[in-house]
């Protein structure tokens, strides 16, 4: 992770990483995952057809285009048919980790959590920062959250924070916010 953070992993150490933890995976590279499968008629015949919507978080600045390729090739047969749900929306890089940006987060997490390093990754949840960057608004999402090794049961029926973790976060976030203010 500390490679990675500071931009000098390899593809073995995102492989490792991804066989550690899932969750990490899909903060440090694009993934898709099939998230409703439809087919078939009947629970005693053979589905004459299936559908499935896949669902790709994408890393900024990486082509739509280029996702959609890669999953026709996955699918490896031309009776497979692959559409896009809708057009894709704005797209634009990931703006720079500029030095007035990351000097105060990395300060701040230095004092309140020392040894924890800062790792820069993608959200795995949507934000409007995708329409605000292409709009030449740079635009980074910064928490300060600490979650359970299984991801606080994102999306699931337990979904869950932890207290200390939650308060952590809103104290990081504040002292944040006042070192990018000046006060």
């Amino acid at each position: 992770m500390a490679a990675i953070g500071a931009g000098k992993a390899d593809p073995a150490a995102f492989d490792r990483i991804a066989k550690a933890n899932p969750l990490w995976n899909a903060f440090l590279r694009t993934t898709c995952i099939s998230t409703l499968i439809q087919g078939g008629h009947a629970i005693n015949a053979q589905p004459q057809r299936a559908e499935a919507n896949i669902n790709c978080r994408i890393i900024p600045g990486e082509p739509v285009e280029s996702i959609h390729a890669r999953l026709i090739a996955l699918a490896a047969d031309p009776k497979i048919q692959i559409n896009l749900a809708e057009p894709p929306g704005p797209q634009a890089s990931a703006p720079p980790l500029a030095p007035h940006i990351m000097e105060p987060v990395e300060r701040i997490a230095a004092e309140m959590w020392p040894g924890v390093p800062v790792i820069p990754s993608i959200s795995t949840g949507a934000t409007d920062g995708r329409y605000l960057n292409a709009a030449g608004i740079p635009t980074y999402g910064i928490s300060g959250l600490f979650i359970d090794p299984d991801g606080n049961g994102v999306h699931g029926l337990d979904e869950r924070v932890r207290i200390r973790s939650l308060m952590d976060s809103r104290a990081f976030l504040y002292r944040l916010i006042k070192a990018y203010s000046g006060k």
